[in-house]
This record gives structure tokens, sequence and C-alpha cells, in this order.
């Protein structure tokens, strides 16, 4: 019993404490990127609107669909979850504490 519940704790403890890392500096990263996305949205803002530039919303509307768009691609990024359950677990609890006290 001994045998399996070593390399099982060791995934776990792995998991959260790097979950935790990961989760912390993601939230810092992602404070970056959005006052960085912000800032350049407001700038195409008010060059739209002093008509420097023209904006065509129906094709940047089109294009955000196609970068996001994973529907088709689930079963290639589920399925190895699902095979890492105990390390994806602790992990993404490590990353949500990470995140709330980032």
């Amino acid at each position: 019993m001994s045998e399996l519940a070593v390399p099982f704790a060791y995934q776990l403890g792995i998991g959260g404490i790097g979950g935790f890392i990961v989760g912390y500096a993601f939230k810092k990263l992602m404070k970056l990127v959005a006052i960085i996305a912000g800032l350049f949205f407001a700038a195409l803002i008010y060059l739209g609107y002093q008509g420097i530039i023209s904006i065509n919303y129906r094709k940047l509307e089109e294009s955000a669909r196609n970068i996001l768009g994973v529907s088709g691609q689930a079963t290639q990024w589920i399925l190895p979850i699902i095979l890492h359950l105990p390390f994806f677990g602790t992990f993404a609890a490590g990353f949500l504490l990470g995140m709330k006290l980032g």
C-alpha cells in the first residue's frame, strides 16, 4: 500500500505547490495584460472617433470568434486532464489559491 501512497502524495504535493505558483503568476500577468489591452482599445476608440482610422466591427467580431472558438478541440484537452486527475485537482486548487492571494 505504501508503494502507491508515496507517488500519489508526491503528485498531490507537487500539483498543489505548482498550481499555487502558476496561479499567483498568472493573476499578476493578467492584470498587466488587462491594463495594456485596455489602453490599446481606448487608443483605437479615440483614433476612430477622431476619424484617423476606420474600424470594421463585423470583421473584428468574426476574428474574435475564430480565435476563441475551441468547441471542436475539446476532446484534445479534456482527455489528458481526466488521465491526470489527481495532479490536476491539486494543481487547480493551488491555482485558485494563488489567484485569490495574488
